[in-house]
């Protein structure tokens, strides 16, 4: 994931992105927006998003309907996404949300401070994640290469000692030097 990795605000009521927005923009992180869940997927199908904030209910593509597209996609699997709702959390949807992997149920109205904390950790946490995949990509290859260039043949620098030229050792015990062939 890139640097400039955006927040997408997926929700189908325009004051509730601009609430979003407005309780998001002290963190400093690139915002986007998208009104369905529709074109939620088509950003997130073009890549640089870290983290979705999703309603869970919209016309068309539902919230969850989003997620379970998105945890099919190797590519997609691993966003953290929190769900939205103002029409408050039942088992059922609670038990669906956390089964597809959700970051966080939320219920509307929002608390910005906390909002802004979960997000923080959510995304810092996201980025943190791939870089440590990209250093073991990394590494992997390095390995690789040292590996690959172990397995070629090494031609020696300086030429092979040519075996028939006798050996000398120091004087010996008895006194006189001695020579020895080696075959």
């Amino acid at each position: 994931m890139p640097s400039d990795a955006k927040i997408l605000i997926v929700d189908d009521h325009e004051d509730t992105l601009y609430a979003l927005e407005s309780a998001l923009a002290p963190l400093g992180y690139r915002l986007s927006r998208a009104t369905s869940g529709d074109e939620a997927l088509k950003q997130v199908l073009r890549g640089q998003v870290g983290l979705l904030l999703l309603d869970v209910r919209m016309p068309g593509v539902s919230g969850l309907d989003v997620v379970r597209y998105m945890r099919r996609l190797e590519q997609t699997q691993h966003i953290p996404v929190i769900l939205l709702t103002g029409f408050g959390t039942d088992h059922e949807l609670t038990s669906t949300a956390f089964g597809l992997g959700v970051a966080d149920l939320i219920m509307k109205p929002i608390d910005p401070w906390a909002l802004r904390t979960k997000v923080r950790y959510l995304y810092d946490g996201y980025r943190r994640q791939l870089a440590l995949e990209e250093e073991i990509r990394e590494l992997r290859a390095l390995v690789k290469d040292h590996g690959e260039a172990h397995d070629r043949p090494v031609r020696p620098a300086l030429p092979h000692p040519d075996t028939r030229v006798p050996l000398q050792r120091a004087e010996g015990a008895r006194g006189g030097s001695l020579e020895q062939d080696r075959t």
